[in-house]
Protein backbone atom coordinates (compact mmCIF):
# COMPACT_ATOMS: atom_id res chain seq x y z
CA UNK A 1 0.00 0.00 0.00
CA UNK A 2 2.50 2.59 0.63
CA UNK A 3 4.50 2.08 -2.65
CA UNK A 4 1.91 4.59 -3.97
CA UNK A 5 0.22 6.14 -0.90
CA UNK A 6 1.56 8.60 2.48
CA UNK A 7 4.80 7.73 1.12
CA UNK A 8 7.39 8.37 3.83
CA UNK A 9 9.10 10.82 1.36
CA UNK A 10 6.18 13.14 0.69
CA UNK A 11 5.48 13.24 4.91
CA UNK A 12 7.33 16.52 5.16
CA UNK A 13 5.25 18.06 2.57
CA UNK A 14 2.24 16.89 4.33
CA UNK A 15 2.27 17.85 7.52
CA UNK A 16 3.86 21.53 5.95
CA UNK A 17 0.34 21.98 4.27
CA UNK A 18 -1.34 20.63 7.59
CA UNK A 19 0.40 23.43 9.46
CA UNK A 20 -0.54 25.93 7.02
CA UNK A 21 -4.16 25.29 6.07
CA UNK A 22 -5.96 28.03 4.49
CA UNK A 23 -9.29 29.64 5.80
CA UNK A 24 -11.59 27.06 3.36
CA UNK A 25 -9.51 23.66 4.06
CA UNK A 26 -10.32 24.74 7.84
CA UNK A 27 -13.83 25.16 7.87
CA UNK A 28 -14.05 22.45 5.61
CA UNK A 29 -11.82 20.01 7.51
CA UNK A 30 -14.42 21.00 10.87
CA UNK A 31 -17.08 19.44 8.84
CA UNK A 32 -15.33 16.09 7.70
CA UNK A 33 -13.58 15.17 10.65
CA UNK A 34 -13.85 12.65 13.41
CA UNK A 35 -16.52 10.58 10.83
CA UNK A 36 -19.11 13.63 11.14
CA UNK A 37 -20.32 13.34 7.51
CA UNK A 38 -22.13 10.32 7.39
CA UNK A 39 -19.70 7.97 9.25
CA UNK A 40 -17.40 8.64 6.52
CA UNK A 41 -13.40 8.44 7.79
CA UNK A 42 -11.62 11.23 5.65
CA UNK A 43 -8.05 12.18 5.86
CA UNK A 44 -6.55 15.41 4.92
CA UNK A 45 -3.21 16.24 2.86
CA UNK A 46 -3.09 12.81 2.00
CA UNK A 47 -0.44 11.96 -0.38
CA UNK A 48 -0.60 9.81 -3.53
CA UNK A 49 2.92 9.25 -5.48
CA UNK A 50 4.41 12.96 -5.20
CA UNK A 51 0.69 14.72 -5.84
CA UNK A 52 -1.05 15.31 -2.42
CA UNK A 53 -4.88 15.36 -1.77
CA UNK A 54 -6.61 18.40 0.04
CA UNK A 55 -9.28 15.68 1.36
CA UNK A 56 -9.04 11.45 0.83
CA UNK A 57 -11.41 9.04 1.89
CA UNK A 58 -9.53 5.96 1.62
CA UNK A 59 -12.45 3.64 2.34
CA UNK A 60 -14.63 4.65 -0.71
CA UNK A 61 -11.57 6.63 -2.47
CA UNK A 62 -13.17 9.96 -2.64
CA UNK A 63 -11.06 12.94 -3.11
CA UNK A 64 -12.37 16.52 -2.05
CA UNK A 65 -10.26 19.15 -3.32
CA UNK A 66 -10.99 22.54 -2.81
CA UNK A 67 -9.96 25.24 -5.67
CA UNK A 68 -8.68 28.94 -5.01
CA UNK A 69 -8.16 31.58 -7.16
CA UNK A 70 -5.27 30.31 -8.68
CA UNK A 71 -6.67 26.91 -10.54
CA UNK A 72 -8.00 29.37 -12.53
CA UNK A 73 -5.00 30.43 -14.25
CA UNK A 74 -4.71 28.27 -17.43
CA UNK A 75 -1.15 26.37 -16.26
CA UNK A 76 -3.02 25.13 -12.94
CA UNK A 77 -6.10 23.86 -15.00
CA UNK A 78 -3.97 22.03 -17.57
CA UNK A 79 -1.92 20.84 -14.54
CA UNK A 80 -5.12 19.90 -12.25
CA UNK A 81 -6.29 17.94 -14.91
CA UNK A 82 -3.41 16.25 -15.67
CA UNK A 83 -2.69 15.56 -11.99
CA UNK A 84 -6.71 13.95 -11.58
CA UNK A 85 -6.73 12.15 -14.61
CA UNK A 86 -3.47 10.53 -13.09
CA UNK A 87 -4.80 10.07 -9.72
CA UNK A 88 -8.04 8.79 -11.12
CA UNK A 89 -6.29 5.74 -12.31
CA UNK A 90 -6.24 4.94 -8.54
CA UNK A 91 -9.56 4.28 -9.06
CA UNK A 92 -10.00 8.02 -7.26
CA UNK A 93 -13.57 10.00 -7.65
CA UNK A 94 -12.79 13.53 -7.58
CA UNK A 95 -15.28 16.10 -6.27
CA UNK A 96 -13.79 19.72 -6.97
CA UNK A 97 -15.34 22.55 -5.04
CA UNK A 98 -14.11 26.11 -5.08
CA UNK A 99 -13.54 28.32 -2.21
CA UNK A 100 -16.40 31.19 -3.52
CA UNK A 101 -18.49 28.11 -3.52
CA UNK A 102 -17.54 26.99 0.25
CA UNK A 103 -17.83 31.15 1.27
CA UNK A 104 -21.00 31.49 -0.45
CA UNK A 105 -23.41 28.91 0.06
CA UNK A 106 -21.34 26.08 2.57
CA UNK A 107 -24.68 24.05 3.51
CA UNK A 108 -24.79 23.60 -1.06
CA UNK A 109 -21.22 22.54 -0.68
CA UNK A 110 -21.89 20.23 1.49
CA UNK A 111 -24.93 18.86 0.32
CA UNK A 112 -22.79 18.53 -3.17
CA UNK A 113 -20.11 16.42 -0.23
CA UNK A 114 -23.26 14.03 0.77
CA UNK A 115 -24.33 13.20 -2.27
CA UNK A 116 -21.49 12.19 -3.87
CA UNK A 117 -20.75 9.97 -0.19
CA UNK A 118 -23.79 8.29 -1.04
CA UNK A 119 -23.27 7.87 -4.84
CA UNK A 120 -19.86 5.79 -4.14
CA UNK A 121 -21.37 3.66 -1.12
CA UNK A 122 -24.06 2.32 -3.57
CA UNK A 123 -20.99 0.81 -6.20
Amino acid sequence: MTKHFNKTSEKEKRRTLQKEQTYCEKILWRYLRDRQLLGCKFRRQYSIDQFVIDFYSPEIKFAIELDGDVHNNPDQKEYDVKRQEYLETFGITFLRITNDDLIGNANMAFKKIEEAIKKLRQR
